[in-house]
């Protein structure tokens, strides 16, 4: 009896535990998340369908779906002008085509990671719908990876394309054939293609038309690709699961063996290697940015990229930019300027010298540069330009103070000479106006022997045409303190204004305080040039290699990468790729470990570019940051 009533007890618990289980069911409740994708159930006209006619696919799934980034996930090949319209309506997907299909062609609908399940939006990866309005769907296939080509990182979320016509104007002209997009590691498929040869290419199509338009990044094929395919008898193995005992543990083992080995024939479509090298051409849209006039004495003119050549400037009278105007005042302020450019011509400034001309508040100028047509290529463009000095907001007597305080100034005399100045650094003097005159008698360097300062010998050179920089060019030697003395009056800005007697003090580090590092090249290359990196993958260094061995001195100790380019070119700067002129860019190898230097030691290392694949010779530590994997 008390057997029987425990029995009913022990019933009615799990029965009410049971009960309590299942009302946790009603409404939204925690748990665990859902990491399965939507599952497809039905296809309408089913995937693989030949003499395709619709204009309407559907496809439905074991759950409520969305869709997700359609324009960056959602890839059709041929690609189309009018996209279809795709959307996401309960457990259905509808794809309706909004242009004719062409006859006997493959099409191959790429969903990507747009099909997601609607609660936790996890991604349906890699779904594929292909159909051909002809007799058979096209089945070769050819794949590889896109890398970049100055730092080696893989290059996600780049289109890539293949052309059936070879012309180099097809890129421009025609879209592509058939397309697919690289993933998160570089890697690309493309399916579906029709028997022949092509040319591939890599592009960052920010239009969207399926066309290389100047100033897109890119990547190119040297060689035609030809996809095809091979049979082969593969061995398959299946596997047994074993159930044991573990004596030692006491723990239930699972264990796998081989149950059959037996041998299947398989397809493999090539080419699958592929590697295309991305990078970014040269050219930058040339144009005119802005005159900027802060001060009444000097306006700078700003381009948009470096010149060759500075542009051809000539001032205009205020009549003839308006006929209202009078001239009576008028001053020709290119007689009365100093002209300053930085070395690339990009940043112009005008400095005026006249209390005439610097009165003006407004001074036009007609300028003829070169500016960049549709195409990158460069015309002549005149414009005519207005610098105009807008005076601040303030107060009269604010004013006042202000231009006061301006006539009472000092030219102001900057250094680099500091407690932090390398043994490797040049001393720099900066000034904030032009310099019309120096006394270099005025300037001493002098070294510290035991308590006593004793002059050394220096030469001063100017690093710009209106000597805004000066370089104090002298020798250094570890480990020794110095003082650099000038003088009042020593210089004289083009407005008559003279600097202050100023003083710096240096001390350099001791030669035990650095490390060096010498690289010799397993296989020398009279055109490689080496580059020194820190742990942001910049360049900290950068020297031509030497066939005796490259030397880095008086290194900071800290942790150093290498690697190094071959300077095809021989202009001593990596050079990127140009699709016109068929050109890749210069290749890139780094050395595959890090560099942990010590002070006061020398390191010596063998750079062997050749000895694993390019595309892995990166350190791990330098690789860009990637998202998750699927």
């Amino acid at each position: 009896m008390l057997t029987h009533n425990y029995t009913i007890y022990t019933a009615l618990i799990f029965s009410l535990l049971f009960s309590a289980c299942a009302n946790r069911g009603v409404g939204p409740q925690g748990g665990p998340r859902d990491t399965i994708p939507p599952m497809v159930m039905k296809e309408t006209p089913i995937n693989g369908t030949l003499h395709f006619v619709e204009k309407r696919v559907e496809i439905h799934f074991d759950e409520y779906i969305q869709l997700a980034d359609i324009q960056k996930n959602i890839l059709i090949s041929p690609p189309q002008q009018n996209p279809p319209e795709v959307k996401a309506i309960g457990k259905t997907l509808s794809v309706v085509f909004n242009e004719d299909l062409l006859d006997s062609t493959t099409y191959t609908i790429d969903f990507g990671a747009a099909i997601c399940d609607y609660n936790e939006k996890t991604p349906l990866y890699d779904y594929v719908y292909s159909f051909s309005t002809g007799d058979f769907i096209d089945t070769l296939a050819i794949s590889g990876w896109i890398y970049n080509a100055e730092n080696l990182d893989p290059v996600a979320d780049v289109l890539v394309g293949i052309h059936r016509n070879h012309s180099d104007t097809a890129l421009n002209t025609i879209p592509f054939a058939r397309v697919a997009r690289s993933d998160e590691e570089g890697a690309f498929i493309i399916h579906n293609i029709h028997d022949g040869s092509y040319r591939l290419f890599a592009l960052n199509d920010i239009s969207r038309d399926y066309l290389y338009q100047p100033g897109e990044s890119l990547a190119f094929a040297d060689s035609i690709v030809t996809p095809y395919f091979e049979k082969m008898d593969v061995h398959d193995t299946i596997w047994r699961d074993t159930l044991g005992f573990d004596l030692i543990t006491k723990d239930t083992l699972f264990t796998r063996q081989v149950d059959t080995i037996h041998t299947v024939t398989r397809t493999f479509f090539y080419p699958d290697s592929l590697i295309l090298w991305y990078f970014s051409e040269d050219k930058q849209r040339h144009y005119f940015k802005g005159v900027y006039r802060e001060e009444p004495h000097a306006f700078t003119l700003v381009f948009s990229a470096p010149q060759d050549s500075l542009p051809v400037v000539r001032s205009l009278k205020r009549s003839e930019v308006d006929s209202l105007v009078s001239d009576s005042v008028w001053v020709d302020w290119m007689d009365y300027s100093l002209l300053q450019t930085n070395a690339t011509h990009d940043t112009i400034t005008y400095w005026l010298t006249d209390s005439l001309a610097i009165a003006q508040d407004s001074i036009y100028l007609g300028m003829t540069y070169l500016m960049s047509d549709s195409l990158y290529n460069l015309v002549p463009t005149t414009d005519t330009i207005l610098a105009v000095y807008r005076r601040p907001r303030m107060s009269e007597k604010a004013w006042e103070a202000q231009q006061r305080k301006k006539r009472e100034r000092k030219l102001e005399i900057k250094s680099n000479a500091s407690s932090k100045f390398e043994i490797y650094d040049t001393i720099c003097l900066y000034s904030t106006f032009p310099i019309d005159s120096i006394h270099v008698d005025k300037i001493h360097l002098e070294h510290k022997v035991d308590t006593a300062y004793k002059p050394i010998a220096f030469q001063l050179q100017p690093h710009d045409s209106l000597r805004q920089t000066l370089l104090l060019i002298a020798t250094l030697e570890p480990a020794e303190s110095y003082r650099l003395i000038i003088d009042s009056a020593t210089m004289v800005d083009i407005y008559g204004m003279c600097n202050d007697s100023t003083a710096y003090t240096l001390k350099l580090k001791s030669a035990d305080q650095y490390s060096s590092l010498f690289i010799k090249m397993a296989y020398f290359d009279t055109q490689a040039r080496i580059q020194l990196l820190n742990e942001k993958d910049q360049v900290v260094r950068e020297l031509p290699a030497l066939e005796e061995g490259t030397k880095f001195e008086y290194l900071t100790p800290t942790t150093y990468y290498l690697r190094l380019y071959i300077d095809y070119n021989g202009d001593g700067k990596w050079t990127t790729g140009d699709w016109l002129k068929k050109r890749q860019p210069e290749p890139v190898y780094y050395f595959p470990s890090k560099l942990k230097l010590r002070a006061n030691w020398d390191f010596e290392e063998n750079f062997d570019h050749l000895a694993i694949p390019q595309v892995e010779s990166k350190p791990k530590a330098l690789k860009g940051k990637k998202t998750k994997k699927k």
